[in-house]
């Protein structure tokens, strides 16, 4: 059996300002420092074998946190843009209730939720799933196989991406599938990689 635990990083300042944020670097607020201490002191007791983040600081301070307040500051971190949250565009930057009003909330949820529509310039979940599916079969499986436990920081977008592989949610369902930010979702997995308990934390 192995364990992998994954983590949407905590509130940055344009999910406070509820802006499009997509692949733009943008900073932790106090409140989402806050929220990764108190993921990392739930998860106080599991040993990570090897943690992975992508290349954008919200989440690299999320998993500092989460690692400083779980006494795992030891464990090795790989960063990688495979894991960055997906591109939004010409959106990217935008408050999200002015896009709204100038397209309409039907064609801002398919934007946002929607397994295939790509907002303007920008990437849909379906492409996202095809850079963070490759990544984690070959960088991260392997260590689950040898039951080693592993973390994983990332993003709303790339997170939902690889929920719907580990879970088998459809196209269709994961539309109604949205990570809390700093909520640890915790995967236990046997030997063949299938999931056969999972829950937050």
């Amino acid at each position: 059996m192995s364990i992998l635990v994954i983590v949407r990083h905590g509130q940055s300042e344009w999910n406070l300002q509820n802006r499009f944020t997509g692949e733009t670097d943008i900073e932790l607020t106090a409140k989402g420092r806050m929220e990764a201490c108190v993921a990392g002191d739930k998860l106080k007791g599991i040993y990570f074998y090897h943690a992975f983040t992508s290349l954008l600081v919200r989440a690299i301070e999320t998993l500092e946190l989460i690692l400083l307040k779980a006494d795992q500051t030891d464990c090795p971190i790989t960063r990688d843009r495979a894991l960055n949250e997906r591109n939004y565009g010409q959106l990217q930057g935008l408050n999200k209730a002015q896009v709204a009003r100038e397209y309409g909330e039907a064609q801002v949820a398919g934007w946002r939720r929607s397994y295939s529509a790509r907002p303007p310039g920008g990437e849909s979940l379906a492409d996202t799933a095809e850079r963070v599916l490759p990544y984690y079969r070959e960088s991260i499986e392997p260590m689950l196989r040898e039951g080693k436990d592993a973390l994983i920081v990332a993003h709303g977008n790339s997170l939902r991406a690889l929920m719907m592989y580990l879970e088998g949610i459809s196209e269709q369902a994961i539309a109604e599938v949205d990570l809390p930010t700093a909520v640890p979702r915790r995967y236990e997995l046997d030997a063949a990689l299938r999931v056969f308990k999972v829950g937050y934390l």
